[in-house]
């Protein structure tokens, strides 16, 4: 059986005991149904893992005790924050996952002229945590000992205008480069995927102006949701791990 491998964001050390906070103490005690003795392995973004036994379980409590730190590191050398428009219905959900378990860094969720999704306040307090969730969920899913950020929703002209070092690309059915043709992204990548009606002439030429390269990816049009994860998969097969 697959040891369970566990969130905890808190200090962990050997041999100290971690009462494992709400979110995993009920995947583990209530979904999972683990019992004192069980072993789960813990993470809390800092590198590497702890092997560690249960000690105490109860209703809304699970105690954890770190025996064995294991240094397995399975992040891309290749670091690349997406900045996606906010799509419809569960499709976000389903980039964010999905972008985790193909070793996303950085993602930002953009508001943009074409974006159909209106949030704001608490709206847009609760479907950020949710996001942040579902990343914590897909890095533990995949074995990763980090936890890709998902930054709060901004409007698109403030991300681009973000500084960054990095390859800046959009995607373009008719443009003149591909991810074959860029150079080696030595400072990481970020590249911008439209909602599902794309982006507006004013926002392609804010995009240009700050030194964003159009790419394509093929000669078909794909939706947002399948745009976002072939380019994801790409890099990492040109630049990053996907290969090894």
């Amino acid at each position: 059986m697959r040891v369970p491998h566990i969130y905890q964001p808190s200090a962990i050390s050997l041999n100290t005991p971690v009462a494992l906070d709400d979110d995993a103490a009920g995947h583990v005690g209530r979904v999972l149904r683990m019992q004192v003795g069980d072993k789960v392995s813990i993470f809390n973004g800092e590198g590497g893992e702890y092997l560690s036994e249960i000690i105490e379980v109860s209703k809304k409590t699970v105690v954890v005790e770190p025996q064995e730190f294991i240094d397995h590191d399975v992040e891309s050398p290749l670091k690349i924050h997406l900045g996606q428009g906010i799509s419809r219905g569960d499709k976000m959900d389903f980039t964010i996952q999905k972008s985790v378990e193909l070793g996303i860094t950085e993602i930002t969720p953009i508001f943009s002229q074409r974006c159909g999704v209106k949030l704001s306040g608490d709206r847009l307090q609760k479907k950020h945590q949710q996001w942040q969730k579902i990343a914590i969920a897909a890095a533990e899913q995949s074995g990763r000992n980090f936890v890709p950020v998902v930054h709060p929703p901004v409007d698109i002209k403030e991300w681009l205008e973000q500084a960054s070092d990095a390859i800046k690309l959009t995607l373009h059915p008719r443009a003149e480069h591909s991810i074959k043709t860029i150079q080696v992204p030595s400072e990481g990548v970020r590249f911008l995927v439209g909602p599902e009606g794309g982006f507006t002439d004013e926002e392609i030429n804010i995009a240009k102006q700050q030194a964003f390269v159009d790419i394509r990816l093929g000669p078909r049009v794909l939706r947002t949701e399948t745009a976002a994860l072939t380019v994801l998969s790409a890099l990492q097969l040109q630049f990053g791990d996907l290969a090894n």
